[in-house]
């Protein structure tokens, strides 16, 4: 290619690109969905919510699977102090727990926080990190979720992350970012989860 082809085609994708930029005209808090087998749903999440606490906005955090890991995220994050709050609720992963009612419990104790912040039009981002793990095994009702969703302000962003996240709740969606996983050292390798990495 000349270079007086590649500018041509760089001018004919400016074009086509201002095009698009100057038809989005308006903003929206969006419902963005991280699903999928592969890594990386609730580290694209956490680039989100730098990006937001970046701009000082409010944001909020409710782990729902992961809470008895104490990941590194809420150690670095407390140091935002009332612009975040972070509240690993979970127990761990079910099949540590065996105890499905306990389960259901500390699930809709963690909703019922979440509905707090979903509500509250201070927060312009909230994180619920690992809610459609708890939709898939029947912790949380899917229409439960659906309400809520329902009560977040306009202009307020929510980030739901974990795998099977249920059609209907793709179909609400604003954003869906499925993560496929094509290779895992854990699987090929015997590799165990590190930190900086998994946690």
């Amino acid at each position: 290619m000349t270079s007086q082809q590649y500018k041509q085609r760089m001018q004919r994708r400016k074009e086509v690109q201002d095009q698009r930029v100057s038809k989005a005209d308006r903003e929206k808090g969006l419902i963005i969905v991280n699903t999928g087998h592969g890594k990386g749903k609730t580290t694209a999440a956490l680039g989100m919510v730098m990006r937001s606490l970046g701009h000082g906005y409010r944001v909020a955090i409710i782990q729902f699977i992961k809470g008895a890991w104490e990941p590194a995220e809420k150690e670095v994050l407390s140091k935002w102090g009332e612009q975040l709050s972070f509240h690993a609720l979970g127990e761990g992963f079910t099949w540590e727990t065996q105890d499905r009612d306990r389960d259901i419990q500390k699930v809709y104790e963690a909703w019922n926080l979440a509905l707090t912040f979903i509500r509250n039009p201070d927060f312009k981002l909230v994180l619920l990190d690992e809610v459609n793990v708890t939709l898939k095994l029947g912790y949380l009702k899917l229409e439960d979720l659906l309400t809520g969703l329902e009560e977040k302000p306009e202009d307020s962003h929510i980030i739901l992350t974990g795998r099977g996240a249920p059609p209907e709740l793709i179909e609400k969606a604003d954003l869906v970012t499925e993560m496929q996983m094509i290779k895992h050292p854990f699987r090929e390798q015997g590799v165990k989860a590190q930190p900086g990495i998994e946690y």
